[in-house]
């Protein structure tokens, strides 16, 4: 029997040695082993670490065009290689190879713009003369590099997500250290194969492969001086326990709410969250899963709705023509089909029930779904949508900050006054007015408030993020 090729970290500009211990990777359309991750542990950190650092001692002075041209090296090289890597996260997430195709894209318009608004990051010159002992001193600021990075980042959009964190470290002077969730690992690793192939200097971006006892080692090591994690709440939780008093930024968990008000397009409005609620089997953080409609056209909505959901094909996830492939593994599929049975033990039924087979769950609507059910507070991370009733504004607002999250939400009107009001009091980190919760740019500061995170990401904003601000004062 043919064993399982071993999947290892990226170190030193070369595959590391694997560890004795590791874990399979398995394909989640047909269960087969695509290879066995190594798990690198506090040894395999040790050493990451301890490459970044050096290669961050030898390029931290290096210029800012410099890096830029590191930056549009990547941004070319990752472009070549988009179909490569595409075909990758498609065998090892799940997800539809048109949304893969999509997101090497991205992955490189998001590069192209890092190494764009690198050159304008400025500091200032300060008024130090406001006070009188600041007559005749000169002030400014700088920003300055934190050293080794660390970034931590997920499955469900393994370029993006990554580049997300490696571009503005190293627009920012940094080093990175990166430890992918298992099914991202194998795009990882090759994103930063593919970079020191461009040009970039050895050491400066490492991969440590390996699940929850990697990662918390690389958070906690005392070389690392930031950082930045996408992923679940709880464990967000542990590895800022974990990294103690250093600069953590985390994008985190969501149970993302989009109103309806009775004055919307109800058409456009079904259409729009029924695509931010079940395409790539609405694995997103900020996939639409609390849907909160004006009783008013509740009917209206819930048809509409329904219809668009049934319009999205479910199958494999290498077709083009798929919308949702099957989920990132069958406990996935597991888990949101065991919040769906508490929804419905608790008096919720189903406007559209679910098919499941194997990691394949078709999109899910439920109606009546009481407050104490998991749906409504925790994170399905599945594709799974509440519809809920209101009645005025007052009710829309306060279901919808009824929720431990708050990192991207959504208002369907036609009525500037309603938006506002939603501006005010919907407490998010990001409203979208007549788009969905899923829709997102990369330019704009994206992150969440309460259990959704602490900090933001999109491109100035990200590498403000891992830069500190350094004072300088000057007696002439």
């Amino acid at each position: 029997m043919t064993q399982p090729s071993s999947i290892v970290s990226f170190i030193g500009g070369r595959d590391a040695d694997a560890g004795p211990g590791g874990f399979d990777l398995v394909n989640p359309q047909d269960g087969s082993v695509i290879g066995r991750i190594s798990e690198a542990g506090e040894v395999g950190v040790n050493a990451a670490v301890t490459a970044a650092q050096a290669a961050f001692a030898a390029n931290r002075k290096s210029p800012v065009h410099q890096r830029v041209a590191w930056l549009k090296a990547a941004a070319v090289a990752l472009g070549k290689a988009g179909d490569e890597l595409a075909e990758i996260i498609c065998a090892d997430v799940g997800k539809p190879i048109r949304v893969c195709r999509f997101e090497a894209k991205r992955g490189v318009e998001f590069i192209e713009a890092v190494a764009a608004a690198l050159p304008q990051m400025g500091g200032e010159v300060l008024p130090l003369d406001s006070v009188a002992g600041g007559t005749g001193h000169l002030g400014f600021t700088r920003h300055i590099p934190y050293g080794v990075v660390a970034g931590i980042t997920p499955f469900n959009a393994p370029i993006n997500l990554l580049v997300q964190k490696v571009a503005p470290a190293i627009a920012a002077g940094n080093a990175i250290v990166v430890k992918p969730a298992p099914a991202g690992t194998r795009t990882a690793l090759r994103v930063a194969k593919i970079f020191q192939e461009a040009g970039w200097p050895k050491d400066l971006f490492n991969v440590v492969t390996g699940d929850r006892e990697t990662a918390l080692a690389l958070a906690g090591h005392p070389d690392v001086s930031a950082v930045t994690f996408t992923g679940g709440t709880g464990g967000g939780n542990a590895l800022a326990r974990a990294a103690g008093a250093k600069k953590f930024v985390a994008e985190l968990g969501s149970n993302a709410a989009n109103i309806v008000l009775a004055d919307a397009d109800i058409e456009d409005a079904a259409k729009k969250i029924a695509g931010a609620a079940f395409e790539a089997s609405g694995q997103q953080c900020i996939s639409a899963q609390r849907v909160l409609v004006d009783h008013k056209v509740l009917p209206a909505f819930l048809e509409k709705f329904v219809a668009a959901a049934k319009l999205l094909k479910a199958g494999r996830a290498d077709d083009p023509t798929t919308d949702l492939g099957p989920m990132v593994s069958a406990a996935s599929a597991d888990r949101v089909m065991a919040m769906c049975e508490d929804a419905l033990k608790r008096g919720a039924r189903y406007a559209l029930e679910p098919r499941r087979d194997g990691a394949l769950v078709t999109p899910a609507v439920l109606v009546d779904a009481p407050r104490a059910s998991r749906l409504w507070h925790e994170e399905v991370f599945g594709p799974v949508a509440i519809v809920v009733p209101f009645d005025g504004i007052d009710e829309a607002l306060e279901l919808a900050n009824d929720s431990p999250f708050g990192l991207q939400g959504a208002v369907f009107t036609s009525a500037l006054s309603s938006a506002l009001r939603f501006a005010d009091d919907f407490h998010v980190g990001s409203l979208w007015v007549n788009e969905p919760s899923r829709f997102r740019l990369d330019m704009y500061p994206f992150g969440g408030v309460k259990q959704s995170g602490v900090g933001r990401e999109g491109v100035r904003y990200a590498i403000e993020e891992l830069t500190q601000i350094k004072f300088i004062g000057i007696k002439p």
